[in-house]
């Protein structure tokens, strides 16, 4: 059985919804599923998963939450390398910029990315949520 990591960091609760249907999707397909917050992962938990699905929101200028989130991804980097993982998040305005360049970094890291990454413009709707389900099933 395949261990999954969702970790997410959510300010409105729009990438926690996003979360919750990652791990339902992942859980549908036979893992075992744990949500954490960005504050309940770090570096050393890596190990434990098969493959983790990250959430941030896009912040600012389309950059990643900086107080919390960017901060524990940037301590995971080292550990990414030839991980499976996938990348969602939520925006109110942009065009999606923070997170090409959220895979980008995860690639130069030696990340494995399992799918094409989910973002929706606020809450997600249900072809969202049913994209969001079906990134969870591809981390299995």
């Amino acid at each position: 059985m395949s261990k999954i990591a969702v970790v997410y960091w959510s300010g409105t609760g729009n990438t926690e919804q996003m979360a919750n249907a990652v791990a339902s999707g992942a859980a549908s397909a036979g893992a075992a599923v744990d949500t954490l917050t960005a504050a309940e992962f770090n570096a050393a938990k890596i190990p434990e998963y098969d493959a983790v699905a990250f959430g941030c929101p896009a912040m600012g200028s389309e950059q990643l939450e900086e107080d919390e989130f960017e901060p524990m991804f940037s301590s995971c980097k080292s550990a990414l390398r030839g991980k499976r993982i996938a990348l969602f998040g939520s925006y109110g305005w942009g065009d999606g910029e923070w997170m090409r360049s959220w895979e980008h970094t995860a690639k130069a890291c030696g990340a494995e990315l399992v799918c094409e990454s989910v973002i929706c413009a606020d809450a997600p709707d249900a072809e969202a949520a049913a994209a969001c389900e079906a990134l969870g099933r591809s981390l299995v």
